[in-house]
């Protein structure tokens, strides 16, 4: 009796080991699922940033560079 009592409680230890690293692969599995979704969404961003610039042509950074353009005779006067 004592015999089946201790094989019984030591394959229920088994069972719940097994279970515990099962979750615990189950977490590292969703960690690196998540990881890469995350780094999908940066790709893709990035991507659509770049065809925003390339469909606008430059047209926001081109209007920046008037005002670039307007400090630089200031500086160039203070040089003379």
């Amino acid at each position: 009796m004592k015999l089946k009592t201790t094989a019984l409680l030591i394959t229920s230890l088994l069972v719940l080991a097994g279970c515990d690293q099962a979750e615990k692969s189950a977490q590292q599995l969703m960690g690196k699922a998540a990881e890469t979704a995350k780094q999908a969404i940066d790709d893709t961003h990035k991507a659509a940033e770049q065809a925003l610039s390339d469909a606008t042509s430059g047209l926001i950074s081109k209007k920046e560079q008037p005002a670039k353009e307007t400090d630089k005779p200031e500086s160039s006067s203070q040089e003379i």
